[in-house]
């Protein structure tokens, strides 16, 4: 994301990767294709950062305050990857795309949304252990989400002293 998607091509991919154009077609046939797993890894990581999370034993309060606290790390961490996951999908989704491209970010979009109930059971579970007020868990859900994913936006690391103020988030 140093240009952005639309100013990049596969020649500055494999530039970038000490490598050539022709081996970047060899895996993708498009550089739309690039993007889906770039995106793809982004959910991943994402996912694993939170996942472990789900499983605490306690309120649904502190639940949802810890997969925050994962889910900017991980943001944080990966800002590449991540800035892919909170831009991309949309632009893709209003550029013209092959059926094969629809399906997948169809695919992308339901991973998103799965990742996305996570937190709004938490939220839910909150509701429920009487931890979190009554809320509209799907509009609360998107707001703490949307608020974490600008991080994709205006974070830039800086230096490894980072994970420090990281931490006192």
């Amino acid at each position: 994301m140093e240009q952005g998607f639309a100013t990049t091509s596969i020649d500055d991919v494999a530039r970038r990767m000490g490598s050539t154009k022709g081996r970047i077609y060899h895996y993708y046939s498009s550089k739309t294709d690039l993007f889906f797993d770039v995106h793809r890894e982004g959910m991943d990581r994402l996912f694993k950062a939170v996942e472990p999370v789900m499983t605490m034993n306690s309120s649904g309060l502190h639940r949802l305050e810890e997969m925050l606290m994962a889910h900017a790390l991980a943001m944080m961490t990966n800002v590449a990857f991540e800035a892919v996951v909170v831009q991309g999908v949309h632009m893709h989704k209003l550029a013209a795309t092959t059926p094969d491209q629809r399906r997948t970010l169809n695919e992308l979009i339901s991973i998103r949304r799965r990742f996305e109930g996570l937190f709004k059971q938490a939220i839910r579970d909150g509701i429920e252990d009487g931890s979190i007020r009554q809320v509209d868990i799907s509009i609360a859900a998107k707001a703490v989400l949307g608020a974490i994913n600008w991080l994709s936006i205006w974070y830039q690391p800086r230096s490894a002293a980072d994970r420090k103020r990281q931490n006192h988030l």
